[in-house]
């Protein structure tokens, strides 16, 4: 089909999609004229149907119309002819039905004419009924003997033929409508039926000739497309397609030929866009892997050579790892990697300082923070500027394109990093210049990370040295031994830590625990922890109680960081997570009492050689709360090894914590000539040469009192039995050759015993231990501990505790389980 465009002579063929779209709108006229056809015959069918049930119904109902006048005339006949009753009742129920009936009858009439002969023999039968039956009815009940007349038998036998003949010819009437209707209904399919097939023979042959059309117009020059296309895809962008066939034909083929000359300019561009980025990714991977400087500026050096540049070199502002570079300072670079295809290169070598001249790439990298780009080293005069000499010996190795980026990280910059070509012929370009931009600030960010982590580790290291003990202090229940080693992996320092605290009655606590993650912050959350547990030995709590108290603390800092709107770090509210193990020994019971919070359980080494774990229960961790904590009590020989750890010590990626505290186990029975070294054979067999987690160890080698160390009394609550104190004091003191310290010591007894006497409750125990200092304990039943004041000139009482705080070197109370101790330590005398 073909138009001509008015002047200009030009002829134009209609193109595939009006030719389409017209054969479509053919096709869908048709089917749906076919269909509409269709929906005629089809209701003409359903109306033909449903006028044919109508007279069906008609029929029925005019039959059992017409029953009920033979019953009426039935029940009549019997009743006149025998008088019995038993003949009335289908008379009186068809008498009874007739106006329902009736209706019926009327409304199932087909036509306006049958309804009025319906009408007509309605009113026949009621004539029937009220003006023969009836009357006929009643005079048989009176006994009248003319109601069996043949006159009256003959009238009503005239009336019912006369009604019969009407039924039947309504009857006739009625069938010969139903045969009408059935004959319209079979026509009416027949049509339907003629014109499915004629529609559907019709649309057969418009759907072939438009397949055919649809085959020669656009399927073969579509498949010869796909087969360009595919080629196009293999790779062979020189193909072209014949510009023929349908105009749409002709466009396709047109853009395909301009896609495969695109695709041939692009490739180029793709293929080396495609390296970039593989450059970026094998820099993203490979530089970085570890948090040391000098390694990682050696990791990017050797990334981007040959894939970019022949050579590369990197220098630092910084050649100190852990400083921070500072804007203004001086701009003297330190050369900490070289790399290249080869490795007589004429390069500077690592560690060479030197300033660079104002004039060269480096220096404006420097000043302005872009890159910059030498094409041609050869007519370059800045860049010999600085150093002709060293210039000459580059150019003379057949190096000819420079690149300079500067490394920027968070703002600071670390140094330059620079770019040479030499076998690779083509100079660098400006599309060069932005990525090697990104390189270098991918590797700053990488080098300063590396500078970051290890001042943070550093100082994260140092404040947890300087937080845990520096000093074990001296103590005669245990002899201590540790050690502290943080961990090698990229996580830093950790919070693991231990002390040990002497307490009253020559008793000691040991404490081991863990803060959850590495860093300062966990080195910070480690000191408030140790801090807290200081203070709360200081009152002399139980283990347990202690853990509660320390447990709420926890809870407590851990709402306050969470609400703190100007200090809010989540990492420190984390941090504040932690495990705790305190224990309490006591040399002159020989008993140990601890409990734990979330923290392994200690293992005991007995004095011959037997290594094996505490049982106990494990509360549980710090900052849970609701939940009690337990106390575990044990009997320990003298000289019995007690180890306390952090988990780190036990848990690997190797091995689960059972079989990590089995190894303890052994290593603990080894042969060891001190605690020190059972602490290096302890850390040696079970730690690698970097630890996955930091760990603490705290060995302690118990001791006991002696019972001549040791001198204690019941006394009753007796003001009277206080002179009996003093004279026990005394007597003992004398005893242990400590005569001098006798006066004080009978002071301070007779004080604490009167207190316990006159506010106390039974029983009063005293006690005086003989140690590193000279020991006096008053114990009674009553928890009221007693408070220092200063006693008004007035008061008869109240300075006893002030004279026994200013005779003695300390003093203080500790609850117990039957009430309170208050006990004071003064020094032996120096003999």
């Amino acid at each position: 089909m073909r138009r001509q465009v008015p002047g200009k002579g030009k002829d134009l063929r209609w193109g595939l999609t009006r030719l389409t779209v017209v054969a479509s709108g053919l096709l869908a006229l048709l089917i749906g004229l076919i269909f509409g056809f269709m929906l005629w015959a089809i209701n003409g069918m359903r109306a033909s149907a449903d006028a044919r049930k109508e007279t069906r119904m008609g029929i029925v109902e005019t039959e059992r119309f017409e029953q009920l006048l033979v019953d009426l005339e039935t029940g009549q006949r019997g009743y006149v002819i025998t008088k019995q009753g038993v003949f009335l009742q289908p008379w009186q129920a068809a008498r009874k039905a007739f106006p329902s009936q009736a209706r019926e009858f009327e409304s199932h009439a087909s036509t306006p004419a049958q309804k009025r002969r319906a009408a007509e023999i309605t009113r026949g039968i009621d004539s029937y009924i009220h003006d023969y039956s009836v009357p006929l009815v009643k005079a048989a009940q009176r006994g009248d003997s003319a109601v069996s007349s043949l006159a009256a038998t003959a009238e009503g036998k005239r009336l019912a033929d006369a009604l019969r003949d009407d039924f039947t010819r309504y009857m006739a009437t009625e069938r010969d409508l139903l045969d009408a209707r059935a004959d319209t209904a079979n026509a009416n399919a027949e049509r339907a039926v003629i014109a499915a097939s004629a529609g559907l023979g019709v649309s057969i042959l418009l759907i072939v000739g438009f397949t055919v059309y649809q085959s020669r117009a656009i399927v073969r020059p579509t498949r010869r497309a796909a087969a360009v296309a595919k080629q196009i895809a293999d790779g062979d962008l020189g193909v072209r397609m014949a510009l023929t066939g349908p105009a749409e034909i002709g466009a396709l083929g047109a853009s395909f030929n301009t896609m495969a000359r695109s695709l041939q300019e692009s490739r180029a561009r793709t293929e080396a866009a495609r390296r970039r980025l593989r450059l970026l990714y094998d820099t993203s991977v490979s530089v970085g892997t570890t948090l040391d400087v000098e390694r990682t500026a050696r990791e990017l050096v050797q990334v981007v050579v040959p894939q970019f540049a022949d050579f590369a070199t990197a220098d630092l502002l910084t050649p100190v790892q852990g400083e921070t570079p500072q804007t203004g300072a001086s701009q003297e670079l330190q050369r900490v990697a070289v790399g290249g295809i080869r490795e007589d290169h004429p390069f500077r070598p690592v560690g060479t300082r030197r300033t660079p001249d104002p004039s060269t790439p480096y220096a404006r990298s420097l000043g302005t923070r872009l890159g910059h780009i030498e094409a041609d080293l050869r007519t370059s005069t800045s860049w010999r500027a600085g150093d002709p000499e060293y210039a000459g010996r580059i150019l003379d190795e057949g190096v000819h394109s420079l690149i300079t980026a500067p490394m920027l990280s968070r703002g600071d910059m670390m140094g330059v990093l620079s770019f040479w070509r030499s076998r690779q012929g083509e100079p660098f370009d400006e599309e060069d210049v932005s990525l090697a931009e990104e390189l270098a600030a991918k590797g700053a960010v990488a080098i300063d990370n590396a500078r970051r982590y290890t001042r943070e580790r550093a100082t994260a290291l140092t404040l947890q040295r300087s937080l845990l003990p520096q000093r074990l202090p001296e103590q005669a229940a245990v002899e201590v031994a540790s050690r502290y080693l943080p961990t090698g992996e990229l996580g830093g320092v950790g919070g693991d830590w231990f002390d040990v605290i002497p307490l009253s009655g020559t008793r000691v606590a040991l404490v081991v625990g863990d803060v959850v993650g590495h860093g300062l912050h966990a080195a910070a959350a480690m000191g408030r922890l140790r801090t807290a547990v200081r203070t709360l030995a200081d009152v002399d709590l139980p283990p347990d109680e202690l853990l509660t108290h320390l447990d709420d603390l926890v809870i407590r800092l851990a709402d306050g960081e969470e609400t703190s709107e100007e200090t809010h770090d989540p990492a420190a509210v984390a941090d504040l997570g932690a495990t705790c193990l305190y224990a309490v020994y006591d040399p002159v019971s020989r008993r140990c009492t601890f409990a734990t919070a979330g923290h392994p359980l200690p293992v005991v080494l007995t004095p011959d050689g037997t290594a094996a774990p505490v049982s106990g229960h494990i509360g549980p961790p710090l900052g849970i709360g609701g939940l009690p904590f337990e106390t575990t009590e044990l009997e320990l020989e003298p000289s019995s090894v007690l180890a306390l750890y952090t988990d780190g010590l036990i848990e690997s990626r190797e091995h689960d914590i059972d079989r990590g505290i089995a190894e303890l186990c052994r290593a603990l029975a080894r042969p060891a000539a001190t605690l020190e070294e059972a602490c290096d054979i302890v850390t040696g067999a079970l730690l690698p040469e970097r630890p996955a987690d930091d760990v603490a160890l705290l060995l302690a080698r118990t001791r006991a009192l002696s019972p001549d160390q040791v001198a204690t009394w019941d006394i009753a609550a007796d003001p009277s039995q206080v002179e009996r104190a003093r004279r026990l004091v005394v007597d003992q003191l004398d005893a242990w050759g400590l005569s001098e310290a006798a006066f004080i010591t009978e002071l301070v007894a007779s004080e604490l015993v009167t207190n316990a006497v006159r506010h106390g409750a039974p029983p009063i125990r005293l006690r005086v231990i003989r140690d590193r200092t000279l020991i006096c304990e008053v114990s009674d039943g009553s928890s009221t501990a007693p408070h220092l004041r200063r006693a008004r000139e007035t008061d008869e009482g109240g300075r006893g505790l002030l004279l026994v705080a200013g005779l003695t070197q300390s003093w203080g109370t500790r609850q117990t389980t039957t009430g309170k101790t208050i006990w004071c330590e003064q020094p032996l005398p120096d003999f």
